[in-house]
């Protein structure tokens, strides 16, 4: 199964790389010269991907702008190590509306940029958008769809919240990820009952207008 090994202590991650047999997520590296000369060549060591968090020794900054050069750093530093980009997991940092009016929109031009410009895949706490905010669920359901049209490719997030995966399927169909609907059709698509659409009713449609043809009448022409 696919395992994300997380942990702040260096030797606890090569602890869990060394026994686990696949392509493991090590969360995480950061933009700190320390941490990225302690976790990027363990990760390469052991073929694994890395979540990149888009902060460095000066923090979280506010600005979209200081958080891409911070990714487009660890994505340098990886590719020096021999991680190519797709293996590279950024995190851009998901600021609380409630609290930064513009992180929505800041965090999804920020996504576009590491998509088109870095190449690379990303991730985030999805419901750190609506903290402290009521109805959370409501929030979390619009951003997912707005933040997969900007080209985040994986979340944190609650697989058992139903709003939220509908959202996020829907989201799949829209975007072309879910190709003929299939999934989507999957999981929502209502059974006829028993008869409604059935060979059984087609044939009794059928059986009723054969016996009504003896008394048909056909209009002359």
């Amino acid at each position: 199964m696919p395992l994300s090994i997380d942990s702040s202590i260096v030797a606890a991650l090569e602890a869990g790389l060394k026994v686990y047999r696949g392509k493991a997520l090590v969360n995480s590296v950061t933009g700190e010269e320390e941490r990225l000369e302690a976790v990027l060549p363990l990760v390469k060591k052991y073929g694994a991907a890395v979540v990149a968090i888009s902060n460095d020794e000066t923090g979280i900054s506010e600005n979209p702008d200081v958080r891409f050069e911070v990714a487009r750093k660890i994505v340098q530093r990886a590719a020096d190590h021999g991680i190519p980009a797709c293996d590279v997991v950024v995190d851009p940092l998901v600021m609380p509306i409630g609290a930064v009016s513009q992180a929505g929109r800041q965090v999804m031009r920020l996504l576009h940029r590491l998509r088109s410009e870095l190449k690379v895949n990303t991730t985030c706490g999805a419901s750190n958008v609506s903290f402290g905010l009521p109805a959370r669920e409501g929030i979390n359901a619009a951003f997912l769809p707005m933040v997969i049209a900007s080209g985040m490719t994986s979340a944190i997030t609650n697989p058992m919240q139903e709003e939220l995966v509908r959202a996020v399927m829907a989201a799949d169909v829209l975007m072309g990820h879910d190709e003929n609907c299939t999934r989507w059709i999957g999981k929502f698509r209502v059974a006829p009952a028993p008869g409604a659409d059935g060979q059984a009713a087609r044939g009794r449609r059928e059986g009723s207008g054969r016996r009504g043809r003896p008394n048909e009448t056909v209009p002359s022409s």
